[in-house]
C-alpha cells in the first residue's frame, strides 16, 4: 500500500512477559508463562476453550488490573485491541468511531481517521452509521480504529470468528498487508489452525496454563502459504498438539 503521511509506523519495541501466573477458582489458568514477541513479529495463540488464551491477551492489554496472580508484563505503548465484536458505537458514524478518544484536535484526528479508513478500503463509508455496514466492513472499521493509534502492539481476540469464509479470507489478506506496513508486534488469539498458519510468523499452543508447542512458520514464506508443501505438515503438527483425532483432522478448521 502507498505510504500515507497521516499514519506512520512507530519505533521498534517488543513484548516481554515473564513467569505470568493468573489464578481463578483455585486453578492456575496461566502457570508461569514466558512470552517474547519481537518488534514486527506476528504470533498466533491456539488452545482449547478455557486454556487461558484470552486471559493472556487481557494481561498483555493491561485489562486485568487486580487479577489474582503474579509475574511481569512489559509491553510497548501504545497498544490496541480488536475483538470478535467490532464494538462500534451505534450512535456515532464510522469516522467518529475510528477517531474516538484521539488526543489531537478534532480536525487533525479526522484527517488521521480518514487515512486509516483509506487503508482498510472504507473511504466511502466515512459517514455511514454502524448499523448500515456489513460484518466485514465493521471489522475493517475496528482495524482502522486500532491503526489510527499507531500501535506498537496489536492484540487480536478472534477478530474474524463471526465472519463468513470468503470475507474471512479477504480480511486475512488485508491484515497481512497492514501488519507488513505498520510493523507492530501482534498477538492473535484464534481457534482456527489454518488462520494461524496463513497469518503468523510463529504459532503457540497453550495447554494447561503453559506453552506446549512453539512452532516457527517462517518456512511457509510470505505468499501462497497454502500452496507451500510445508503447510500440510505444520497443520498436522498443530492439530496433533491440540489433541484432534486423526480421523477428524481433514475436516477441522477451528
Amino acid at each position: 500500500m502507498a505510504d500515507d503521511p497521516g499514519l506512520n509506523p512507530g519505533p521498534d519495541q517488543g513484548v516481554e512477559i515473564r513467569d505470568l501466573v493468573r489464578t481463578f477458582s483455585g486453578r492456575n489458568v496461566l502457570d508461569g508463562v514466558d512470552l517474547d514477541i519481537a518488534p514486527g513479529e506476528f504470533v498466533a495463540l491456539l488452545g482449547h476453550s478455557g486454556s487461558g488464551k484470552s486471559t493472556l491477551l487481557r494481561a498483555a492489554a493491561r485489562l486485568d488490573h487486580g487479577a489474582p496472580g503474579s509475574g511481569s508484563v512489559e509491553v510497548p505503548e501504545p497498544s490496541a485491541v480488536v475483538f470478535q465484536d467490532a464494538r462500534l458505537l451505534p450512535w456515532a458514524r464510522v469516522l467518529d468511531n475510528v477517531v474516538l478518544g484521539l488526543p489531537q484536535s478534532r480536525e487533525a484526528a479526522r484527517t488521521r481517521g480518514r487515512a486509516a479508513l483509506a487503508e482498510v478500503g472504507l473511504t466511502a463509508k466515512e459517514h455511514a452509521w454502524p448499523g448500515t455496514v456489513s460484518g466485514g466492513e465493521a471489522q475493517r472499521a475496528a482495524l482502522a480504529r486500532a491503526l489510527v493509534r499507531e500501535p506498537k502492539l496489536l492484540l487480536l481476540d478472534e477478530p474474524f470468528g463471526a465472519l463468513d469464509a470468503l470475507t474471512r479470507i479477504r480480511m486475512h489478506t488485508l491484515l497481512r498487508a497492514l501488519c507488513a506496513r505498520h510493523r507492530p508486534a501482534v498477538l492473535l488469539v484464534t481457534h482456527d489452525v489454518d488462520e494461524a498458519l496463513v497469518l503468523a510468523d510463529r504459532a503457540l499452543v497453550l495447554t494447561d496454563g503453559r506453552f506446549s508447542l512453539d512452532l516457527q512458520l517462517d518456512s511457509l514464506g510470505d505468499r501462497d502459504r497454502r500452496g507451500n508443501p510445508m503447510f500440510a505438515e505444520m497443520r498436522q503438527r498443530l492439530l496433533i498438539e491440540l489433541g484432534v483425532p486423526e480421523h477428524e483432522r481433514d475436516a477441522v478448521t477451528t
